[in-house]
């Protein structure tokens, strides 16, 4: 009989299509699944409740969704922190480079553990460096994920044009063409679960117009639809990548995705900072997703993206961490806050977003582009049991009377629970299945040791 597990006198922004709220409801889990929600107590009569959580003073949503990350990249913060992007990755390929499994495994376990203690329940990984004989990375990041309990989905990126051919990373920190398409084939085929509630998910990710050949994205193209598997790339993020696209192609960024078939429903491109009317348009058009991630495109100086005007024209955003070398604080959270702040430094100004705006960016938002939005980002019976209860009562938010804008606004909120499929990963503030401190002296060794390995090249 399947187990039920109640959660009762909660506020609950269940980020559907109505946006449908209660300012005291209850949500019912059967098994992995939400089978009911609604204003005031749970039914009566309920079989099989093998727990009731009385949720008096939280706020429910659904989990937070990460739809960009560099998981490798949590053991070289702190780096090249007043640097552009172009000049922050020539300081830092190098770096990279000289990852390993060991390093990879530690980088996934603090990228996955910060982000799962607040909040997130579905996350991704854009990992693209892949020097050789230095083991299974995508292996050590799914292994990672797994002994976590986040839902995931590995972006397999892959580069190929290096220093020699006009790109941005040393040539030793690249793949050959076959070697990268082989190798990211041989990831899906592994690793890709396309069940209604799958753990694991691998995406085709070439890494950037400036970093892999035309050949790769079109063929990249090519393999990720045999497989029906999504794509996932860089775009249009700074002036720079619009100007290296025109002398290198001829033309904008967005001209030179779609020219490779590298525009559609199953395509999300991270960024998307610098794009014009005509490109919002071809991405409205195609249904083609967008990771914005304002934390880090401030990082970077990277401007300002124009998520007012991409939601007007239709076009799927979801929020992304992006890599912690260009956003130290690692949280989904934090982007939901500055997705709503920086937006309004724009022409729309105080118009740009509003906290549910906001919130529904970091759920549901972030379940389009993933190609997850059947499942999860929103509370609704039918859908996957992944929602997180925020505790709304203490000093930080129990002034504010609305608790979306308290969430989205105030100071990161603790979180009571987490639950991913059913099953709990965070309570009162701790991840539940991984130690945070052995995390901390792992990732900490690491860095240690990749700075020597690197200062010693």
């Amino acid at each position: 009989m399947t187990q039920r597990i109640v959660i009762e006198n909660a506020a609950i922004a269940t980020v559907d299509a109505n946006d449908t709220e209660y300012a005291s409801g209850h949500v019912v889990m059967a098994g992995n699944l939400i089978e009911s929600l609604g204003a005031g107590r749970a039914p009566e009569g309920l079989e099989n409740v093998v727990r009731r959580i009385d949720a008096t003073g939280h706020l429910v949503t659904p989990g937070l969704v990460n739809t960009h990350h560099h998981f490798y990249q949590w053991i070289t913060r702190g780096l090249a922190t007043d640097h552009n992007l172009f000049d922050w990755l020539v300081a830092l390929y190098p770096v990279w480079a000289r990852i390993d499994e060991r390093m990879t495994y530690a980088a996934a376990q603090g990228s996955l553990a910060m982000m799962a203690r607040g909040g997130v329940t579905t996350a991704m990984d854009h990992h693209y460096v892949f020097p050789r004989g230095t083991g299974d990375l995508s292996g050590s990041i799914i292994r990672a994920a797994r002994e976590t309990g986040v839902r995931f989905t590995l972006a397999r990126g892959s580069m190929d044009r290096g220093e020699r051919d006009g790109g941005l990373p040393p040539d030793f920190a690249v793949e050959t063409l076959e070697g990268a398409l082989a190798a990211t084939e041989a990831t899906v085929d592994e690793h890709h679960d396309a069940s209604f509630d799958a753990m694991t998910q691998v995406a085709v990710a070439p890494c950037s117009p400036f970093s892999v050949s035309t050949e790769l994205l079109k063929e990249g193209a090519e393999l990720a639809r045999r497989k029906g598997v999504r794509l996932h790339t860089h775009g249009s993020e700074t002036v720079e990548e619009e100007k290296f696209c025109h002398e290198l192609f001829g033309m904008g960024p967005t001209d030179y995705f779609e020219s490779t078939g590298w525009l559609g429903e199953d395509v999300w491109m991270a960024h998307c900072v610098h794009m014009n009317d005509s490109d919002i348009a071809a991405f409205a058009r195609t249904r083609t997703g967008v990771a914005h991630c304002p934390s880090s495109n401030a990082r970077l100086a990277a401007g300002i993206a124009r998520v007012p005007d991409m939601l007007a024209a239709g076009v799927p955003v979801g929020l992304g961490v992006d890599g912690t070398a260009s956003n130290e604080s690692g949280e989904l959270h934090t982007e939901l806050r500055n997705a709503l702040l920086v937006g309004r430094l724009g022409p729309h100004r105080e118009a740009a977003l509003n906290a549910r705006q906001a919130l529904r960016l970091g759920t549901y938002g972030g379940a389009q582009v993933l190609g997850r939005a059947r499942e999860t980002g929103s509370l609704e019976p039918g859908k996957l049991a992944d929602l997180v209860l925020w505790r709304m009562d203490t000093l930080a938010h129990a002034s504010i009377a609305d608790p979306v804008a308290a969430l989205v606004l105030g100071a990161a909120a603790p979180v009571t629970a987490s639950f991913v499929g059913g099953e709990q990963i965070v309570e009162n503030g701790r991840l539940l299945h991984v130690d945070e401190d052995a995390v901390a002296r792992s990732t900490r060794a690491e860095a240690r040791r990749l700075a020597d390995i690197a200062g010693r090249c």
